[in-house]
Order: C-alpha cells, then structure tokens, then sequence
C-alpha cells in the first residue's frame, strides 16, 4: 500500500498539523497563529491564517496573475507570507507563554523584537 491511499486505492486527503512552539502541542493548521520570518530577516504576523483559516469554500481570485508572478510581491492568491513559519496557538496563555520565554528567538534563531510579541498577543486577543 503506497502512501497517501487507501486500501481500496481511493486518495486520502493530507491532514495538515502543526505544532505550537509555546506549548509544544500538535494541532490543526486553522486552530493556529503562523508568525513569519522572510528572507529579509522581518518579522510579522501572517494575517492570512487569521482571516482565510482553513476553509476550502473560499477561494481568492487575484485581480491580475502577474501578481503571483511577480518576484517582488511576498504574497500568493491566498495572501500567504512567503518564509519561515512558526505556528502559536491562539489562546492567550500560550503568546504569554511565548513572550516570557522569548521563544520565537530560539525559533528563528535571531533576536525578535517586543513588538512583534504585542503584535501576536493583540492578533490572540481579537480572534478569541
């Protein structure tokens, strides 16, 4: 049996995990916040996991398809930051978590700045 099927040959549809690196507890990708480091070294919230979610109902059609196209453009048709994510939980707990053990600098292996840990507590804050 190869992987990603079933026993009778029919594809199984991958479900998508992720781990929040406060509280080290594996959950759903929609059930988290994606923190973002690009290649320039900035730091932000994705606001696109806060606004989409998963919900394979929604579809965003860009106004022009140069737009993904584009090199200099950062996001895709589902306005996805490019770069290296990191996923939080969304309860408060863990960005509090998060921010006293200063854990997306172990993550990202820089030093984040104080806002960027606000940012995460305010994006908590008004999804809840």
């Amino acid at each position: 049996m190869s992987r990603g099927k079933t026993a009778k040959g029919l594809a199984t549809k991958k479900i998508e995990m992720r781990r929040c690196v406060a509280c080290r507890q594996v959950r759903h990708k929609s059930e988290l916040l994606r923190v973002v480091k690009t290649s320039s070294g900035e730091i932000s919230v994705d606001e696109a996991t806060k606004i989409f979610g998963r919900n394979d109902n929604v579809t965003f059609y860009p106004v022009d398809a140069a737009e993904i196209c584009d090199e200099t453009n950062s996001t895709t048709a589902t306005k996805k930051i490019f770069g290296r994510g990191a996923y939080v939980c969304k309860s408060e707990i863990c960005a509090a978590a998060l921010k006293k053990r200063h854990g997306l600098d172990k993550t990202f292996k820089c030093k984040v700045p104080d806002d960027v840990y606000e940012k995460i507590l305010t994006a908590v804050a008004t999804d809840v």
